[in-house]
């Protein structure tokens, strides 16, 4: 498939992946984005910058003012790299290892919830859609963020399967965690996400909806091209 689009007028196409922890989004959208040779926004990535700036200047998790002040002031700084990874620096400084800590991402869980904080970072997010397209990562894409997406995608995995990929994660960096704690995590994090008040995660009515449970990260993404070579043509 072609790396662009034809230029008539429309609107810069966005494709928005959907979906809880766990169910492969990180993966499968940056792959799709070097497939497409697209822009990728990593909404998530957005809300640990946040987290992690939050504590290290002692901004409380339910200071929910001091943290919208905050995401206005950070500046944040994307570098692609040649295999569809990101540097992340913040203020200077390179942060995209410190992001993805465990007690940050616990952090940017809580803080997720808070109606301004959400507010400050929509901007950010919507900024993000350049030519020649977007794919966008998240929980909230389709529904909020970009509600016009040529395609909505939302990821699904079971509550098992997810905790087995996440405890072969932290194996690979030599953390033994018990399997049944992280299934307790996920349940407590995916709780939180669909029950807050403020864009609770949940696929949009015109989502399309991926099962990846039991399915390799090839098979998984030869079914999101044939959903996304399916919407592209479909629009033109």
């Amino acid at each position: 498939m072609s790396g662009s689009m034809p230029s008539s007028g429309r609107a810069v196409p966005v494709i928005t992946i959907d979906g809880p922890s766990g169910v492969g989004k990180g993966t499968l959208s940056r792959k799709l984005a070097q497939h497409l040779g697209w822009h990728f926004l990593d909404s998530g990535a957005l809300y640990r910058i946040l987290a992690l700036a939050a504590q290290r200047r002692g901004v409380a998790d339910q200071d929910e003012a001091g943290l919208a002040r905050l995401a206005d002031a950070l500046a944040i700084r994307f570098e692609e790299g040649s295999d569809a990874s990101a540097e992340i620096f913040v203020d200077g400084e390179r942060v995209t290892n410190a992001i993805r800590a465990d007690e940050v991402g616990a952090f940017a869980s809580r803080i997720a919830v808070l109606p301004q904080v959400r507010a400050a970072l929509l901007e950010r997010q919507r900024r993000f859609r350049q030519p020649p397209g977007l794919v966008a990562d998240g929980r909230d894409m389709g529904t909020v963020v970009f509600p016009d997406a040529t395609l909505k995608i939302f990821l699904t995995a079971s509550v098992e399967e997810r905790a087995r990929r996440r405890q072969k994660q932290l194996r690979e960096h030599g953390v033994s965690v018990n399997l049944h704690e992280i299934s307790r995590d996920i349940e407590a994090r995916d709780n939180r996400d669909r029950t807050r008040a403020v864009a609770p995660l949940k696929p949009a009515a015109d989502a399309k909806v991926l099962d990846t449970s039991g399915q390799s990260v090839e098979k998984s993404f030869d079914e999101l091209r044939s959903l996304v070579e399916a919407a592209i043509f479909a629009s033109f």
